[in-house]
Parts: structure tokens; C-alpha cells; sequence
């Protein structure tokens, strides 16, 4: 979906510089649209260097950078060339992401680490780099990119167990570093319709249709969706709000309409007998 045109009164982020990681595609690519459409200067991080290219040379003024965010080294190196470029990083959004599809008693441990590096240890360490910088600069906004898989079970066991502790991070740094001017929050989007969807799509052209079933909503996400929300919490109208994990998410999390209509008919049954 293209990013709006953006009015003048709404350019929230003139003269920020918001860095991005896993913006080669889906909810981070989008996410970097719109805060340069609203004055950012943005840094595109991916690992796909093709991809975050692609995404940058579609934006005026954007550096993408090549990340692993496994590595400690690369997101060092991010960091500096954000700073080198733009002087400094005063929004980072945490969006990169690994989600093993193997089976619990069949995932190897190679598969939960790297679920657990990209989604935990990447933020954890990314936000280490930036924040005395923040510290330095009167403060910032560290915004992570979790999932409703963090906040109850919707499978892919060791992705949802990583988000959680995503989750958890995040109410660490809000506590932590508040006092230096540091806001820290995560939306847990549902299910978008990403690239990672569209795969899921090309095996089974009805997926999507069929996962809408389960929103309140009667639709999956868009990435826009998603990152509305994370400009939001990056704005001034967000300013006192740290700590929270804000569901993206079409209702899914407010319950489950099919089984309460399955317990209605139920007890409907009952009476009858």
C-alpha cells in the first residue's frame, strides 16, 4: 500500500533521524516511508543490502545500510554511519525479524537461537548502541516491533516465546532510562500482509482470506497499519507514554467470537435436551 501524501501541518519529525532495521521490505520499509514523508531523515538497515538500496533510492536523502543485527560489530557500525550522516539517531525502530515454522518437537536449536538473536538480542543490543547517544542529545525513542504471538499462543513456539521477551525488554528500558528522556514502547501487530504472508500465500492462494476470518475486524493488516502506530508513539502526542505494548491488531486479542458462538449454541442444545 503507498504511503499519503502527508499535509505540512502534519510534519511531526523535521530535522530526526529515525534508523530502521529490517526496513528492506513489509512494515519496515513502509514505516520508513512515512517518517520521511513527515521530515525524517531515515536510514534503511537490512540485511539484504539489494533490498534496502531499493527502499532508499525510492526516498530523498535516505542511507541504507547493511545489518545483520545478530552482530554486534554491524549494529555498531549502523549506528556510526547514522551518526556520521545525520548526527545522531534520535528514533530507532527495532522491526527485523526471524520466525522458525518447524514444529516444537522438531526445531533444532540452531533455529530457536536465531529466532531469539534477530528478535531479542538484536534489539537489546541495537538500543545499547544508540542510547548514550540519546543520553547525550536530552533523549529519544526506542520503538520494538513485537507480535500478539508474544502476548498469547498463536503458535511458532520459540518466534512467540522471543517476542514475549521483546516485550519484556521493552518495560526495562521504558524503567530505566525514562529519567534520561528515553520513551520506549512496542506494537504487537497481527497478522500483515508482509512478504512473509505472501509466501505463506503462494502455497495456499487462500491463507490470508482464511486467517481475516479470526479479526473482529474482518481483515488482516496492512503495513501501514503498523506503522501509524509506531508514528505515533515516536510523535510529541505520545510523549507521556513508555512501557506499553500497543496491539496492532484488529481485535484479534479481545476474544474469540467463533468459540463464543460455539459455546452460545451450546447451551442453546442444552436447553433443548
Amino acid at each position: 500500500m503507498p504511503s499519503k501524501a502527508v499535509p505540512v501541518s502534519e510534519m511531526r519529525f523535521v530535522g530526526k533521524t529515525v534508523v530502521v532495521t529490517g526496513a528492506g521490505s513489509g512494515i519496515g520499509a513502509e514505516t520508513s516511508r512515512r517518517f520521511a514523508a513527515e521530515g525524517a531523515n531515515v536510514v534503511i538497515a537490512d540485511i539484504d543490502f539489494v533490498s534496502a538500496s531499493a527502499v532508499a533510492d525510492s526516498i530523498d536523502g535516505a542511507l541504507a545500510v547493511k545489518v545483520d543485527v545478530r552482530s554486534r560489530e554491524q549494529l555498531r557500525s549502523m549506528v556510526a554511519a547514522s551518526v556520521d550522516r545525520f548526527g545522531g539517531v534520535d528514533v530507532l525502530v527495532n522491526n527485523a525479524m526471524s520466525c522458525s515454522e518447524t514444529p516444537f518437537l522438531e526445531i533444532t536449536p540452531q533455529e530457536v537461537a536465531k529466532d531469539f538473536e534477530v528478535t531479542v538480542m538484536g534489539p537489546f543490543f541495537a538500543s545499547q548502541e544508540v542510547i548514550p547517544g540519546m543520553i547525550a542529545r536530552g533523549g529519544g525513542v526506542i520503538l520494538n516491533v513485537s507480535s500478539v504471538n508474544g502476548m498469547s499462543y498463536f503458535g511458532n513456539e520459540a518466534y512467540s516465546a522471543a517476542k514475549a521477551g521483546l516485550n519484556s525488554l521493552t518495560a526495562a528500558l521504558a524503567i530505566q532510562f525514562g529519567a534520561s528522556g528515553i520513551r520506549c514502547n512496542a506494537v504487537a501487530p497481527g497478522s500483515v500482509a508482509t512478504e512473509y504472508w505472501r509466501a505463506r500465500e503462494r502455497a495456499d492462494p487462500t491463507v490470508l482470506e482464511q486467517a481475516a476470518r479470526w479479526y473482529p475486524l474482518g481483515r488482516v493488516g496492512q503495513p501501514a497499519d503498523v506503522a501509524s502506530a509506531l508514528m505515533f508513539l515516536a510523535s510529541e502526542a505520545a510523549s507521556w507514554i513508555t512501557g506499553v505494548v500497543l496491539p496492532v491488531e484488529g481485535g484479534l486479542l479481545a476474544g474469540n467470537l467463533a468459540m463464543a458462538r460455539g459455546l452460545v449454541q451450546a447451551r442453546d442444545d442444552g436447553a433443548h435436551d
